[in-house]
């Protein structure tokens, strides 16, 4: 396909190409129809060379990225962007005024979800099961030990650790890169943990609860299965109701000594594992990609159970004609590459 032919497809960014999932979707991406530009921060990030255009970008959390994502987007008349990283989230919203769909729940949310802290506070004033909290600032002894200590913003394993002891605790307060007002301690709640899709779009209705059982997690999840459990969808949906997303989003949770989900994170964002979502039936990234731009059909919560995601590395071969002309010489992947604007099309 020629380049004047891609730009008759509806082009989508797509960030963050460096992380577990993003290769894959993708590719998805592409088989579907639609012309795909990735960006990330790193030269490395495989993403990059398997998109129909990249471009290295700052880091999600400086003054220089909205601009730099956003001339992005215009130049290359982007029907819709898919951001990854939390860093980025509350900054893109944004380029709904200039016409761009941006595949996130509404602002308000967001913000919520980025501070755990107030994340926790929120669910228990809904009504909603959650570990025993507190700031580190405002630890007293509870909850018991051992515990989850995490930074009160930050994305996936970042900074988290258990603590056995107070003795633990105080020498991570004393000797880490944390103030106590940044980190929450949690209760570390030791059952079934699952990773949860909840697709619903701006009208509010929730379209499909996918659970999946975590089997093996190492930062992100690694292995994983859809698992039925109607408790643990309601508890997905009654984030919904109280919090209003409108927008994709991602419940991690573990049951209690007596079977009960308690909720330890939310991501208002797609999840790594949405490639297991799509296994199973439910592709909510195109979906409501088709939904945000084109007045696509709502989505069904129809899907099997038992799909086990095993995750790995999987390589990908192209020529050097076509590694190149995505502006990255193989020096500079390499050494990584600097954050600056890298455009090239296969």
């Amino acid at each position: 396909m020629s380049a004047e032919q891609l730009h008759d497809h509806p082009t989508i960014v797509v960030t963050t190409a460096g992380s577990a999932s993003t290769s894959g979707a993708i590719l998805h991406l592409r088989r579907q129809g639609y012309r795909v530009v990735a960006t990330d921060v790193d030269a490395t990030a495989p993403g990059l060379y398997l998109a129909d255009r990249s471009y290295l970008v700052p880091a999600g959390d400086t003054d220089e990225f909205y601009p730099e994502i956003r001339g992005i987007c215009l130049k290359e008349s982007a029907a819709a962007l898919v951001p990854l990283v939390d860093e980025e989230l509350l900054a893109v919203g944004e380029l709904a005024d200039d016409g761009i769909a941006v595949l996130l729940p509404r602002p308000d949310f967001i913000a919520t979800c980025l501070d755990k802290y107030a994340l926790m506070r929120r669910l228990s004033e809904a009504g909603l099961g959650i570990p025993k909290t507190r700031l580190a600032s405002e630890w007293s002894g509870s909850p018991k030990f051992p515990a989850v200590v995490k930074p009160r913003s930050g994305r996936g394993s970042r900074g988290v650790s258990v603590c056995g002891s107070a003795e633990e605790l105080n020498r991570l307060l004393a000797d880490g890169p944390y103030a106590a007002e940044d980190l929450v301690v949690q209760e570390n709640i030791t059952g079934t943990e699952f990773t949860v899709s909840v697709v619903v779009w701006r009208d509010g209705a929730v379209q499909a609860v996918v659970p999946k059982e975590v089997i093996l997690k190492r930062g992100v999840t690694k292995f994983a299965v859809t698992r039925r459990s109607e408790l643990v969808a309601e508890v997905c949906r009654t984030v919904q109701r109280e919090l209003r997303a409108d927008g994709p989003f991602n419940v991690q949770l573990a049951l209690d000594a007596n079977g009960e989900p308690r909720i330890f994170e939310i991501n208002p964002r797609f999840s790594s594992t949405s490639p297991l979502t799509l296994a199973a039936g439910v592709d909510e990234i195109t979906g409501l990609l088709r939904q945000a731009t084109a007045d696509g059909p709502r989505l069904s919560d129809d899907w099997s159970e038992g799909v086990v995601m095993v995750r790995r590395w999987a390589d990908e071969f192209l020529d050097e004609d076509q590694f190149t002309a995505h502006g990255i010489a193989p020096a500079e992947a390499r050494l990584g590459g600097t954050p600056r604007s890298v455009t090239a099309t296969r």
